[in-house]
């Protein structure tokens, strides 16, 4: 089946715009519905800004309309008035020689999360050779210490459409058994790379007076100085209710 023009971009806009179901969104955009999920949650495709499909004219707001008031129906992309070639690229990618550097990170990123793809298709993807391919696989690159598995998008190694398109076409080798395995792995990467960002001025003062708000005084002293002595009016004070308990236990026997 034919998927739209940036599948991930696509499912962004209809995730936010529209009512369909993650399937059916999955199914158009030739996504799983977990991915799909993992998009709405915001732990999958963050920063990726949405395109709309109507406005491209792959499809009509008649078909959306007719899709979102049935969940089992599927959205059909519009015949194309004339075939559009796509321009082919010729000799190996260029890489900038800024980016050269960043190429080992996208490779580890690749084999660690796209397991399915071969070397050839990595090669061509990223602008490397297998040899490179394999040092970093083996983990006997000579920069392996400093090697962290980064998205060859956001490096701007390659664009999303490309990755989508090597993606989509070794789908089918990939076990879908470890699927949920992958989106936690994907979503703890995001994570930790939205850690190593650092903080704004706002972000630090927030946590300084969330920090604040959770301290006590008293307990840092009593950990210091130990527990203070209870005074003698504090002691005159349990002598006397422990009396009257005494003497209010007689009265209930009596």
């Amino acid at each position: 089946m034919a998927t739209p023009l940036m599948p991930k971009a696509t499912a962004v806009w209809l995730i936010d715009n529209t009512g369909l179901t993650f399937h059916q969104i999955g199914d158009f955009c030739g996504l799983h519905a977990l991915e799909v999920q993992g998009i709405a949650d915001g732990e999958v495709a963050m920063g990726i800004v949405g395109q709309s499909p109507i406005a491209t004219g792959q499809i009509s707001q008649e078909e959306v309309s007719r899709c979102e008031k049935d969940p089992a129906a599927r959205l059909q992309l519009n015949t194309p008035v004339a075939d559009v070639p796509q321009p082919r690229r010729r000799g190996g990618r260029y890489t900038p020689v800024s980016r050269r550097g960043d190429r080992p990170d996208a490779i580890s990123w690749l084999l660690k999360f796209h397991p399915e793809l071969s070397d050839a298709q990595i090669g061509k993807l990223v602008g490397t050779t297998k040899t490179t391919i394999n040092a970093v696989r083996d983990k006997t690159h000579w920069n392996t210490q400093a090697i962290k598995p980064r998205d060859p998008v956001s490096l701007g190694i390659c664009t999303q459409m490309e990755l989508d398109e090597v993606v989509r076409k070794s789908a089918h080798l990939r076990d879908e058994d470890n699927t949920d395995k992958l989106m936690e792995e994907v979503a703890a990467a995001v994570a930790a790379d939205a850690a190593s960002v650092p903080l704004t001025a706002y972000e630090r003062k927030k946590q300084e007076m969330q920090q604040e708000e959770k301290y006590d005084p008293m307990v840092e002293a009593e950990a210091v100085f130990g527990r203070s002595k209870p005074s003698d009016d504090d002691e005159d004070r349990d002598k006397a209710d422990a009396v009257k308990k005494f003497e209010d236990l007689f009265k209930s026997n009596d």
